[in-house]
Formats: structure tokens, C-alpha cells, sequence
């Protein structure tokens, strides 16, 4: 199974080097030197990673072959894919591979269906599930334990808790209606 581990940002320097963004939990395991990765576009690969360092924060990588800032810039937002198990598991028991995710339902408390996992998206601050509901309307739902409360991978079901708003049309206003007034703010919003 191929997952997406990381994104080619621009390039550094004038040696090949290039600032990645990770989309793995395990970068030591994903992304360390003799690492084979597949990339989308295919045309761009298969890059072999010759070493890696982390300056000022970030991932910095030097593929095989790539020697120049002009080679390396050739690469930016090419996604770096490893090939994994389908079988293997996160070391971390709350952590999750997007393949694990996929297609779960998602469900409240007590049963309320409330759709299917049908994409995950990785923001810089958050993961978000787009979750497909039985009308064909989609929700995003933050990956956040206080949103996401279970997560059952032999009952194939993601258990949610989400505040006021969030799978509603509109959300609960202490003391007002929640419907949103022709200036686009809720009746009830106080300034």
C-alpha cells in the first residue's frame, strides 16, 4: 500500500537541498537516508534519499542525483509516497494511518449516523475528516480527541462529539435563534 509521507517545498541552497513538508508521524522511519520513495507525479521519480537534516525547523532533503538548485527546483510540490504494509500499525496505539481511517463511519454517541470518512485532509494546525453524509452532503469534523472521542477499527466506526454547529445547519446561541441575520452575523452575536 503507497501513502503519502511528505511534499517537496523549495529548494535550499545551491547543493540539491530541499525544505520537505512532512505528512508522517515517523519521519526517521519514512524519510532517513537510503530511503526509496515513489512520487506524483510518477515522472518525477523514484527519488532515493542520500541524506537528511533539520534546519530551523525544517526537514531538509538531498536525493540522489540531485545535485544543483536547479534540479532540486524541478521537484517543488512533488509528493514523496513510501510503500508500506497494509498490516503495519502506527507504534503509537492513538495514532493512525489514513488507509486505517478511510471509509469508517462516523457515528455520535449514541449511534446517530452521521456519515462515512471519505478523505482525509492534513492542514499545518489539524487533520480533518470529510465525511460524506447519507444525503451526499459533506461535513468536515476536526481529528482532535476532544471532537473525536473513539476511534473503533473492529467495529470500522468513528465515534464523535462535536459542539454546537459543527454537523448542524446552525449552531445554538445562548439566548437567540442561531439563524444568521442578512449581515451574515448570528442573531444574538453580541460586539
Amino acid at each position: 500500500m503507497q501513502l503519502v509521507v511528505g511534499r517537496v517545498g523549495r529548494a535550499h541552497g545551491i547543493r540539491g537541498d530541499v525544505t520537505v513538508e512532512v505528512r508522517t508521524d515517523e519521519p526517521e522511519l519514512r524519510l532517513g537516508p537510503g530511503a526509496v520513495l515513489a512520487t506524483d507525479p510518477a515522472s518525477a521519480g523514484p527519488l532515493t534519499i542520500e541524506s537528511g537534516r533539520v534546519h530551523s525547523g525544517r526537514l531538509l532533503l538531498r536525493f540522489e542525483g540531485v545535485r544543483d538548485r536547479t534540479g532540486a527546483e524541478t521537484l517543488r510540490n512533488v509528493l514523496l509516497i513510501a510503500e508500506v504494509d497494509p498490516e503495519e500499525l502506527p507504534e503509537d496505539p492513538e495514532e493512525f494511518y489514513d488507509h486505517q481511517l478511510m471509509d469508517l463511519d462516523v457515528v455520535l454517541a449514541d449511534g446517530t449516523e452521521i456519515g462515512r470518512i471519505t478523505e482525509i485532509s492534513h492542514l499545518p494546525s489539524q487533520d480533518l475528516f470529510i465525511v460524506e453524509r447519507p444525503d451526499g452532503s459533506e461535513v468536515m469534523i476536526p481529528f482532535v480527541e476532544e471532537i473525536v472521542t473513539e476511534i473503533d477499527l473492529e467495529e470500522q466506526r468513528a465515534v464523535i462529539d462535536p459542539p454546537p454547529g459543527l454537523i448542524d445547519d446552525r449552531a445554538e446561541v445562548a439566548g437567540g435563534q442561531g439563524e444568521s441575520g442578512a449581515d451574515g452575523e448570528s442573531a444574538g452575536d453580541e460586539h
